[in-house]
């Protein structure tokens, strides 16, 4: 029979294993970041580039419309892919990089070039200035957004969304284009007043998503649960008024939620309640207090 290996010289674990210290401990260890590919979530995150890289396309054959379009496109199978690796148990590590890299084309630089196109080409270098913030904005939003993952309350958004900001650019370009005015055009009002417009939004749009405002993220809202009736009603309502003039409709719904960030943050501060969605604090000690 052998001899039993002495303690001492038993193979140990390296230190550096992220695991190996709880579980010697009896503790709890955070999962390891899977680094593999899946196909199936990345299917639907290229899907959502080709449509913001359709949308630039269009945008620049001054197809404005199909522009637009091209973008919700890409929101559409955006908000699919993370539900659909969850759904299937393929999360990883790559995934979630490349959503954000063509988060950054489809609702960065797509509805940035778009805009610049459309409108803001005449105001000379204000027009690229509002066009290249909006663009570092999303930037910016995405890169948080990556960094901040593990510390933000999930039920809100730290900043305007991304694929929401795209929208608001999206649907003024859809409503104006609907309304039968193009670029030159003086039939309701004069273009020049539509670029500033769209100069404003772009700013707006820009920088909400860099603040820190608490925007609801609807994470809470789980299709396998039972929801009231009543519920159930205001779905079939909402999807009618929709479907009444879409153009219009949809630019309000989006101009709402991008305004309802600033609600909550002067309902919260009125009331004292604490207006932060970082609900941890950071690692690192010159980051505390920034998010307050």
């Amino acid at each position: 029979m052998p001899e039993k290996m002495p303690e001492e010289a038993r193979p140990t674990r390296p230190s550096s294993d992220p695991v190996s210290a709880a579980e010697e401990g009896g503790g709890f260890a955070h999962p390891r970041r899977i680094k593999g590919i899946y196909v199936l979530p990345n299917l639907f995150t290229l899907a959502a580039l080709s449509g913001g890289f359709y949308a630039t396309v269009m945008g620049m054959n001054g197809q404005f419309d199909q522009a637009a379009l091209g973008i919700f496109y890409a929101m559409v199978l955006d908000s699919l892919d993370g539900r659909v690796a969850r759904m299937t148990n393929t999360q990883s590590a790559f995934g979630e990089q490349m959503d954000s890299l063509a988060d950054m084309v489809s609702f960065g630089a797509a509805p940035a070039l778009i805009a610049y196109e459309w409108a803001l080409k005449g105001l000379g270098r204000w027009g690229w200035i509002a066009a290249f913030v909006y663009c570092a904005c999303a930037a910016l939003r995405l890169a948080r957004f990556n960094v901040n993952t593990a510390v933000v309350d999930k039920r809100y958004f730290q900043g305007l969304p991304s694929p929401a900001a795209a929208a608001l650019v999206a649907c003024l370009i859809w409503v104006t284009t609907e309304a039968g005015v193009h670029p030159g055009d003086s039939a309701l009002f004069s273009w020049t007043q539509m670029t500033w417009i769209t100069f404003a939004l772009m700013l707006f749009g820009g920088l909400t998503m860099v603040t820190n405002l608490p925007f609801y993220s609807f994470k809470e809202f789980h299709l396998k649960k039972s929801v009231p009736f009543a519920a159930i009603v205001l779905i079939v309502l909402l999807i009618s008024v929709i479907f009444i003039y879409p153009p219009v409709v949809l630019l309000g719904l989006f101009v709402a939620y991008a305004l309802s960030g600033y609600v909550i943050y002067g309902v919260r501060r009125y009331k004292g309640v604490r207006v932060s969605v970082i609900s941890t604090s950071t690692d690192e000690p010159d980051e505390a207090g920034l998010h307050k």
